[in-house]
């Protein structure tokens, strides 16, 4: 074993060179590493190390090698524990084995992972003021939670999400030190009710594994609370507060778009590893309403095929998950006919795509005047309302790829009666690098509000309202919840209105994330 005194070996120990301006060293030691001896250098921003190479027996340091140096970015790590042997049912003390530092690793395909690096020594002395300065300088790191509420729904997709929860989720706080109080839904709207009335002030973010449905519950019930917390009238908000504290998504269900959209991967690790080292994203957030009450806060929408879909696909809960919805869509698809409504809107001119030198675009919008409603009236087969890209594992593209998560505009996607066929020729576009909006049936607006009327058939076509549900209400898709509303539904968004533990989608590795569309 290597020891803390580095004079009980003739070793060659390089020079610290001149350290730049916030990298200045903090401590200095000897540990092993990987079975070798290395000059171990600690500042605020890295941990460094190097092999102690062997003084040549005649002096001459020209024969030295020179070993490459190693280096770990301090706000890549996540956990650091001592490392100690214990005997079986031994809980606490044990022999001091040295330090391990847990960090955040970057694979490809926008995948983390984590991974050890152990730090060798006998000393306790000496691991013990390593410790001490490796947990202040974590502790220093912003953003960062320390305690969560936890929500699981076990009835997502295949029911996997508990197991994905303790299974791949748990340890990882566990390791991170983050204490947990954690929920199992039990029915729908069950999160919804306990934020209403948690103390969110005890945790410093929440936690959702499940599906978009359950997302979409949390981050209602999350910003409903806090127009409570504000004293707003719940029943019509038009200048929402902000969410108190961040939301994190562990992706366990079935298309998984805001995990997607966040992470560019449906992989609960990486979910996880984001949520521990609080990387954080402002998101845009939608208020879904009628003239006399709130109905939603969400991220997106669909009207017509979308959402009736959705609906038949939730009257045969019975059938398999997968089973379910590719017999839903089938039938919606051979069922298909258009609605006659009117939607009208506020565009938002793009006055300016700025490139900067990182490489990144910011897109710059102008807001119309509340004169310039535009309107348009008509048969549609489809009509999609979105505030983010809507990115998962089947559309190259995303639903739309031309919003962001944070530019205060929506997508206003609206598809013209059409053949069955081109429709479905719309429909694989999805599937491919190909302009699915490439069509003279389909219109795309950026807007920052929408309002849809639909339009009831009157007289021998009565019988067409297909969407109509026995209450005489439309069906809504909204975060691929089901809502049913027979009146006018007024979308507004509402900029960065939510933190969501995740990065920008434009920061990925790869734009080729994408999304399921209906």
């Amino acid at each position: 074993r290597a020891r803390a005194a580095p004079q009980e070996r003739r070793r060659r120990v390089a020079p610290l060179a001149a350290a730049p301006a916030g990298d200045q060293p903090l401590l200095r030691g000897i540990f092993e590493i990987g079975k070798r001896s290395c000059d171990v250098v600690l500042s605020a921003r890295r941990l460094r190390w190097s092999p102690i190479v062997p003084e040549s027996p005649t002096g001459d340091s020209s024969v030295a090698l020179q070993a490459q140096e190693e280096i770990i970015e301090m706000k890549d790590v996540f956990s650091v524990k001592l490392k100690r042997r214990r005997f079986a049912g031994q809980k606490k003390g044990g022999t001091l084995l040295g330090i391990t530092i847990f960090k955040c690793l970057n694979k490809e395909e926008n995948k983390l992972t984590d991974c050890a690096v152990h730090l060798n020594n006998l000393s306790e002395d000496h691991c013990q003021s390593w410790f001490r300065h490796l947990k202040e300088i974590l502790n220093g790191f912003q953003n960062r939670p320390k305690s969560l509420k936890v929500f699981v729904n076990p009835s997502s997709h295949k029911r996997e999400a508990t197991h994905i929860y303790y299974e791949k989720v748990a340890p990882l706080f566990k390791l991170a030190d983050i204490k947990t109080d954690v929920t199992v839904t039990e029915y729908e709207g069950h999160a919804l009710s306990v934020l209403k009335e948690c103390e969110l002030q005890a945790f410093d973010g929440v936690v959702c594994v499940g599906g978009d449905g359950s997302v979409s519950e949390v981050a209602h019930g999350l910003l409903l609370r806090a127009q409570m917390d504000a004293g707003k009238d719940t029943d019509y908000v038009s200048k929402p507060v902000r969410a108190p504290i961040p939301l994190g998504v562990i992706p366990a269900g079935t298309t998984n778009i805001l995990a997607h959209t966040l992470y560019g991967i449906k992989h609960a690790v990486t979910a996880t590893l984001h949520i521990i080292m609080g990387h954080i994203q402002a998101v845009d957030v939608c208020t879904f309403s009628t003239p006399s009450k709130l109905l939603r806060f969400g991220f997106s929408a669909m009207f017509g095929f979308g959402a009736r879909t959705l609906a038949l696909a939730e009257k045969h809960r019975w059938m398999p998950s997968s089973q379910r919805k590719d017999f839903a869509f089938i039938k919606t698809l051979a069922d298909l006919k258009p609605e006659e409504c009117e939607l009208s809107f506020l565009p938002l001119q793009i006055l300016q795509e700025d490139s900067h030198d990182d490489g990144k675009k910011k897109v710059r919008m102008k807001k119309g005047s509340k004169d310039q409603w535009q309107k348009i009236q008509g048969h549609f087969l489809n009509v999609s309302i979105m505030a983010i890209p809507c990115l998962c594992s089947m559309a190259p593209r995303g639903l739309a790829p031309n919003t962001r998560l944070n530019n205060g505009s929506m997508a206003l996607i609206v598809v013209q009666n059409t053949s069955r066929t081109e429709f479905i020729k719309h429909l694989k576009r999805y599937t491919s690098v190909k302009n699915q909006f490439n069509f003279p049936f389909v219109e795309t607006y950026t807007v920052r509000e929408v309002k849809v009327q639909p339009r009831l058939k009157s007289g021998p076509d009565a019988k067409e309202n297909m969407c109509l549900n026995a209450e005489g209400n439309y069906p809504w898709n909204i975060d691929g919840d089901l809502m049913k509303e027979a009146s006018e539904v007024h979308v507004r968004v509402h900029p960065q209105l939510i933190d969501l533990y995740g990065v920008n989608t434009d920061d990925l590795e790869s734009s080729q994330v994408t999304c399921n569309c209906f």
